[in-house]
């Protein structure tokens, strides 16, 4: 498959045959380059493979029903493509003319720069795993624990309490999970005044020295020299003498793979190197956890990691395991498969014997291991505690009465739990804005957050809509602080009727002057630039949050927000389960709605129209055919390549303007990839050209370009480029002036006409055009075409080409399995409950 693919669920660590890489299946070509990511070259967001050759012709018209539907093109159109029934109703396109639609500009003035968003959330993530690694080193008591093991697992654990006594701690080695106090989160700066934007702390950034150093070290190893950054920035001050001592730690730099470190580690070393260098093995070992972390998993089995070492030519995997784990640089854990408690038995005297539980053996990175058991613990406190009486039994039993169906069965399982799960499409997100109108009635301070910017707005203006005039509530785009606007152009959201609940009897709502409708971003809301702030304990300022896209919570971002959750508050989770998961680690929704810990309301409002039916088809395994009377679905078929970028441009340029009224500002394009002949990369240049042509002086872009800015892995921000001068490139983001430094540009910054399905989850456009090129058959899931095609509000264009595999993916292709602990942490700790 020559499309690079988007998706961080391929990969299934450990499989005989397969690699453990951020794009999954077999084994990518060696093209000496760092994986395609949203944050940049060899982050954690999208994955890539080498980037491949021209996709072969593939036929996208021949017989059989593909369970979608054919749609004749428009009159004068470039179709190209013959006429087989793919189910879904004919429905022609409009007739022929050229759009010329010319792109808006975006933006306004580049004004003050302020620290980012995503800027400021790292650093307060950064002061989060700090905290929560200092809870755990106070653990000092030894945990049992608590069963016998076997074999390998005997040994590993023989191993590392071997070295408990030694300079590397191993007090958290095969620990059973326990909670711990909780500790009030550090307060993060309230409302920062704008400052000189900065990627990176200042004291990330390795001096200039060290860079030269290693510089100095990879040339003489023959590895490529632009690499000192990356590698001074991963390994400290030391990086030269460390990289000279063990030339493996290369691969502590995204992207590097363990054939180029093999290549620089013989040039360096010499004939005193080999595949059984122990050094080889604890790298390859930590390289493997690391590429199962982009693949979605928080941990991996025993068994499935020394598989994985085995397939790499190291010729003992446990040695390497044992290595790793005694020089701190992995953790081990085991995990019951059944039920606590010990069952007895009787021997021939008998003697009762405690009988063996079964268990499996796990291996984890730290900062994953301690995300999740953080995790675990906030939750178990929500779920275990009592919320505050915030309103009357009372009070909560009429809100609930003044609802229906679901909605009212949200609000009463609100009123006396600290933790509920919601679940369910785009209408059903009337349910949560009803919930939040109502508590904010009752005088609760309560806020909502969501994945991004285009959800945050889009919830505001259902908050409005559903609970008070429109327009009477500022926009939350405008936040000062978060959204760059002046103070004061907001309205104070606690005194507009409805959408904030009004000035309830005894405690008026708790919204801070000039900050609009409650709603906020997740990113946002823990930096510290939206939402309500900290109290002195460092806690979320608020009574009930509303967390929207939950599915797109990763294990750390969730940590941080249970954490941040106040005692006796209430945490919604609400989410679509059939999207794609987080970019990040984990299956943080899916896990807490397989364990049942807490309440859980489906909401029982169907998505709407054609493109409802569609969609909700599609998330029971179904391709359904729908009736489009008002076009609000047309099918696409391609033979190649060519013609689907072809046919892609013509319809975001001319056929939807002119057919559907939606324009090319509002129109946006789906591909499974960023690479290939019809990935991001060759669409966007594509319509770059079309819709605002220009010489890209600025790094690439020129003003008036459509991008996306992914600072921070798995958070993609559309926006547009406004300016350019010596500060950087000046982009304004959905209503936010960022100012991105030159040498920032080519990692954070992509052309976003064209996005893949991760970048756009948790987003939604007027109008989608999905194209499914011969070459990304094996690219789709039903997740990735359930994301895509839900998209999309008004209309739906699919460009067609993988014939059968489409309905064959809806059908039977699912969500790759992740590994991960949640599930068990969290038994013992609500059992109770």
């Amino acid at each position: 498959m020559s499309t690079e693919p988007e998706t961080t669920e391929n990969a299934e660590p450990g499989t005989p045959g397969t690699e453990v890489t951020p794009a999954g299946g077999a084994e990518e070509a060696d093209t000496g380059q760092a994986p395609d990511t949203e944050s940049g070259d060899g982050g954690a967001g999208e994955m890539s493979e080498a980037e491949g050759g021209d996709a072969g012709a593939e036929p996208g018209t021949g017989g059989g029903d593909a369970g979608v539907g054919q749609v004749s093109e428009a009159e004068g159109g470039d179709t190209g493509a013959g006429g087989s029934d793919r189910g879904a109703g004919q429905v022609s396109e409009a007739e022929g003319g050229d759009a010329g639609s010319e792109p808006g500009t975006g933006g306004g003035d580049a004004g003050v720069g302020q620290v980012s968003e995503a800027e400021a959330e790292l650093r307060a993530q950064q002061v989060e795993r700090e905290r929560i690694e200092q809870r755990k080193a106070e653990k000092k008591a030894p945990i049992e624990s608590g069963t016998r093991l076997r074999g390998k697992a005997a040994d590993l654990l023989a191993a590392v309490r071997a070295v408990e006594s030694g300079e590397k701690p191993a007090a958290t080695v095969f620990e059973e999970p326990r909670p711990a106090p909780r500790r009030p989160a550090p307060e993060p700066e309230r409302r920062p005044q704008p400052v000189a934007p900065e990627p990176v702390a200042p004291s990330a950034a390795p001096a200039p020295e060290t860079v030269h150093a290693v510089r100095q070290v990879l040339g003489e190893g023959g590895a490529p020299e632009a690499l000192a950054p990356q590698v001074a920035a991963a390994l400290g001050e030391s990086a030269a003498e460390q990289l000279r001592a063990d030339p493996w730690q290369l691969l502590r730099v995204a992207g590097v793979r363990p054939e180029q470190a093999d290549g620089f580690a013989r040039a360096l070393l010499g004939t005193g190197c080999g595949p059984d260098d122990e050094r080889r093995g604890r790298a390859l070992t930590g390289w493997l956890l690391e590429q199962a972390a982009l693949a979605g998993h928080t941990a991996l089995e025993m068994p499935a990691l020394l598989a994985a070492l085995a397939q790499r030519g190291v010729p003992e995997p446990d040695a390497a395991v044992q290595g790793a784990i005694a020089e701190g640089e992995a953790l081990v854990f085991q995990d019951a498969l059944e039920e606590a408690g010990t069952a007895a038995r009787s021997d021939e005297d008998g003697a009762e014997e405690d009988e063996e539980r079964p268990v499996r053996v796990l291996v984890g990175l730290e900062r994953y291991a301690l995300a999740e058991e953080s995790l675990a613990d906030g939750l178990a406190r929500l779920v275990n505690s009592a919320p505050k009486q915030d309103g009357s039994a009372a009070d909560w039993e009429r809100a609930a009465a003044a609802a229906q169906g679901s909605t009212a069965d949200l609000i009463r399982a609100v009123a006396g739990q600290g933790l509920v799960l919601h679940t369910g499409g785009e209408a059903s997100l009337a349910e949560p804005a009803a919930l939040l109108n109502a508590a904010r009635s009752l005088g609760l301070r309560a806020w909502a957050a969501t994945h991004g910017p285009i959800g945050r707005n889009r919830f505001a203006a259902l908050l409005r809509q559903a609970g008070g005039p429109a327009g009477e509530a500022a926009d939350a785009s405008r936040q000062p602080g978060a959204a760059g606007g002046p103070a004061g152009e907001a309205a104070d959201a606690s005194r507009q009727p409805g959408a904030a609940g009004g000035d309830a009897p005894g405690r008026p709502a708790a919204d801070a002057p000039g900050t609009g409708v409650p709603v906020a971003t997740v990113s946002g809301l823990l930096a510290g630039l939206e939402g309500p702030g900290r109290d002195a304990d460092g806690a979320l300022d608020l009574d009930l949050l509303v967390v929207l896209d939950a599915p797109q919570l990763d294990v750390e971002t969730a940590a941080l927000l249970t954490e941040s959750m106040p005692d006796g508050a209430r945490l919604v989770l609400a989410g679509d389960p059939a999207v794609l998961w987080s970019v990040g680690p984990g299956r943080v929704f899916a896990d807490l709605l397989a364990a049942r810990i807490c309440p859980q309301v489906a909401s029982r409002r169907p998505d709407p129209g054609p493109l409802g039916e569609l969609v909700s088809g599609i998330g029971v395994g179904e391709l359904n055919k729908v009736e489009a009377p008002g076009k609000e679905l047309v099918i696409v078929p391609v033979r190649d390549a060519g013609e689907a970028v072809h046919r892609a441009v013509q319809l975001v340029v001319d056929s939807v303007p002119r057919a559907i009224g939606v324009p090319a500002e509002e129109t946006q394009v789906i591909t499974p990839g960023h690479g290939g002949a019809v990935g991001t990369r060759v669409l966007n240049a594509a319509l770059k050209e079309r819709l605002n042509p220009g010489p890209g002086r600025f790094g690439g872009f020129d003003p008036g370009d459509r991008i996306v800015h992914s600072l921070v892995p798995g958070r993609a921000v559309p926006g547009r480029v406004v300016t350019a001068d010596a500060e950087g490139l000046h982009l304004s983001c959905e209503g936010e002036t960022v100012v991105v430094p030159k040498e920032r540009v080519e990692q954070s910054v992509r052309h976003g006409w064209a996005l893949t399905a991760h970048q756009a989850v948790g987003s939604r456009w007027p109008a989608v055009v999905v194209v499914l090129p011969g070459d990304a058959a094996q690219a789709l899931s039903r997740p990735w075409v359930y994301t895509a095609f839900g998209r999309a509000d008004r209309h739906l264009s699919v460009v067609h080409g993988v014939e059968q595999a489409l309905p064959r993916a809806v059908a039977e292709v699912l969500a790759k399995p992740r590994t991960t602990r949640l599930p068990v942490l969290l038994a013992p700790q609500v059992s109770g409950a």
